[in-house]
């Protein structure tokens, strides 16, 4: 096996692409890299820095002069990933409706996809990872060994959403959620800076109807294939 595998999960929002990239990083013993994490958590800062304004306008000027103090890590507790922004764990707030409905402003930006990405490929020079996002196949990893691009419909991804939002306790509203991620795809897709789409040789997983366990039993059927090859 080559030292340094890469595996790239792309895909939409809520699609459970972070569940399986999470997954597969822990069968495999290979590093996880939440790259959606990374996006969410500039959208925290510019948010509490007043940056987005209360229009929901990015002040860009002043989020390229302060990019640079925008410090991102992730730490493992208790066995869970955690985001950390300059030192606080903000893993929490960055899952909230609020960072939701803005990032995909934040991440159309093309200096903070540039610092971002430069910071994905370093981190993964001397490992083997697992990174989701939206352009890891097409963009940060184009030579990935294995691509999967990870799709399910608004209605059902709008559904896990609400779930997981309800279980944790917080007053949220289905159709808001469902207009978020239809509004989200369509930012995703349409942006002239690494949209999101299917790499041309990505294998697509629709979970509309999958369990989590099939989800990631048909993938590791596809990795350990690859793995064998190298």
């Amino acid at each position: 096996m080559k030292k340094n595998i890469k595996i790239a999960v792309d895909g939409y929002s809520s699609c459970g692409k972070s569940t399986l990239a999470k997954q597969l990083a822990a069968h495999y013993n290979f590093l996880f890299i939440d790259t959606g994490a990374m996006y969410r958590a500039v959208t925290l800062y510019a948010l509490d820095s007043g940056i987005i304004n209360e229009k929901d306008e990015i002040n860009e000027e002043k989020l390229q002069n302060e990019i640079q103090n925008i410090k991102i890590s992730f730490q493992r507790i208790d066995n869970k990933n955690h985001t950390f922004l300059n030192g606080k764990d903000v893993e929490e707030k960055i899952r909230q409706i609020r960072i939701s409905k803005r990032v995909s402003k934040i991440s159309a930006i093309g200096f903070v996809r540039e610092k971002l990405v430069d910071f994905q490929r370093k981190i993964s020079e001397n490992a083997s990872v697992v990174m989701d996002g939206r352009d890891i196949g097409t963009v940060v990893f184009p030579n990935a060994e294995v691509k999967f691009f990870v799709t399910a419909s608004p209605q059902v991804r709008a559904e896990r959403r609400f779930k997981e939002l309800s279980e944790k306790g917080e007053n949220v509203d289905f159709q808001e959620i469902k207009q978020s991620i239809i509004n989200r795809d369509k930012l995703d897709t349409t942006r002239e800076i690494s949209p999101l789409k299917k790499a041309d040789n990505a294998i697509e997983i629709d979970n509309s109807e999958m369990t989590i366990d099939g989800q990631f039993n048909f993938a590791v059927k596809i990795i350990d294939k690859v793995l064998s090859e190298n």
